[in-house]
């Protein structure tokens, strides 16, 4: 198998910001992702090409030190469990999850025991907790019937978090989801800049699995392949789906991370996206800049923390960010994709390189 590259390893870059060391959204001091890939053959024309991917804002106990945080619905065609409280209350409490459709309980329940066995308090001497999990469907390429996703997966994805890079394409939640025609799966990049005397990053990993190849623009431009590329497949697709998580170090508010959040839209259409009615497109953020206890002190009726002034131009700057770090990460979930086998003999080819670098329109 030929070994897949990151859209830089082309020679192609997007927007006018730098990224961090790694591109990924670990740039983010503190946030840590791992994976759990299953991948097996099994009888009857039947394929497990699923997993489950765990985003954690810190290291520490979520639960016990929150982070602010938002969510943004671009298109409600989906099903994650979560976003209800987090939008209400603006916390993140738990490790955030990405999984397929029908495997949300299953990671739903091993993200809760995982917390319990961290904190005993929890349901006992305290209200119960909120996790997060995210979802798309990859039933085309996965026997999504099967359920092959268990508990179990959802607490080692979580054991398994580090920091540096991320490993991008068809693992963990990626494995068996598709993009613009092509494989696709989990990709993430980075942007960094200058806020006065400190500098700050917006990271972006998404869970790809949407459009066609007729949808499909190319990367930094606005052109769109012919028609004569579209996906000769007669077989009609789900819609499909992208979750795009977001995470900052700047200083934001649960608010302002509201608005972070609506600008991903903005990075997902220059992919191609119109967020077709099945397609459900849903943004979490969040920042890693304050941490909110469990319990704050009894005499402090509000927390004291700052937050990014809004005067125009940095706001601004971190939502063209977003926007860069959002269409860097799709390309690179297409770009370290490999085809990929699956159910019922099933094909979704990685996309050729050649047509990121010499088909114009």
């Amino acid at each position: 198998m030929t070994n897949r590259v990151r859209l830089r390893d082309l020679g192609l870059s997007i927007g006018r910001y730098e990224t961090g060391k790694c591109n990924a959204i670990t740039d983010i001091p503190g946030v840590m992702v791992g994976h759990v890939t299953l991948s097996e053959q099994i009888a009857d024309d039947r394929a497990i090409r699923t997993g489950v991917t765990a985003i954690l804002p810190h290291p520490d106990n979520l639960f016990r030190e929150k982070v602010l945080g938002s969510c943004h619905v671009i298109n409600g065609f989906g099903k994650t469990a979560g976003t209800i409280q987090l939008q209400e209350l603006g916390t993140i409490e738990s490790p955030i999850l990405l999984t397929n459709t029908l495997s949300v309980p299953a990671v739903l329940e091993g993200t809760i025991r995982y917390l319990l066995g961290q904190n005993p308090e929890i349901g006992n001497t305290t209200g119960t907790v909120n996790a997060i999990v995210g979802e798309c469907n990859d039933g085309y390429l996965n026997d999504i019937r099967g359920l092959h996703v268990r508990p179990e997966h959802a607490c080692l994805a979580i054991q398994s978090a580090k920091s540096g890079p991320v490993e991008e394409g068809c693992v963990g939640a990626g494995t068996g989801m598709s993009c613009l025609g092509y494989k696709g799966g989990i990709g993430t990049s980075s942007r960094i800049a200058a806020f006065g005397q400190r500098q700050y990053t917006i990271g972006a990993l998404v869970l790809s699995n949407y459009g066609e190849r007729a949808d499909l623009r190319l990367p930094g431009g606005g052109t769109l392949l012919p028609r004569s590329s579209a996906d000769p497949e007669k077989e009609k697709t789900p819609d499909g789906s992208i979750m795009i998580i977001l995470g900052t170090d700047a200083p934001l508010s649960e608010r302002q991370l509201g608005r972070i959040a609506k600008r991903a839209a903005f990075g997902l259409s220059r992919t191609g996206s119109y967020a077709a009615h099945g397609s459900g497109d849903i943004v979490i953020a969040f920042s890693t800049a304050h941490r909110i206890p469990h319990r704050p002190e009894p005499e402090q009726e509000t927390l004291p923390y700052a937050f990014l002034r809004e005067d125009g131009e940095w706001i601004s700057r971190l939502f063209e960010m977003t926007a860069e770090a959002v269409e860097e990460a799709i390309w690179n979930s297409l770009c370290m994709a490999s085809t990929t086998v699956g159910q019922k003999g099933r094909v979704r080819e990685a996309i050729p390189y050649h047509i990121l670098l010499t088909e114009r329109v």
